[in-house]
């Protein structure tokens, strides 16, 4: 089993409700996901980020389908003109 954990910081914090949405939404559209939570932040601290995805895979292999389905990849461009920074952990249990 793969954990795969992103967190972003965010440009307007109001558009943390339109990353959630359209994260979660991958949980339908993109086979290889086991499960995949999204959170924002309310402790609003300097050190905290605005937005965490925690996401389940089966294997490495069901991951890089992921990071690599049409439906993902659709996402990114949104992704990248809301967000300011992200920083991405995956690890094996």
């Amino acid at each position: 089993m793969v954990k795969h954990i992103v967190m972003w910081t965010l440009h307007h914090k109001s558009d943390a409700l339109e990353v959630k949405t359209t994260l979660e939404a991958l949980k339908d559209k993109v086979p290889s996901i086991i499960d995949i939570e999204v959170g924002i932040d309310e402790s609003k601290t300097d050190a905290s980020a605005d937005v965490v995805l925690y996401s389940t895979f089966s294997n490495h292999d069901d991951l890089n389908a992921y990071v690599s389905h049409p439906e993902h990849q659709a996402v990114i461009p949104m992704m990248q003109r809301v967000t300011s920074s992200r920083r991405v952990v995956d690890y094996e249990i």
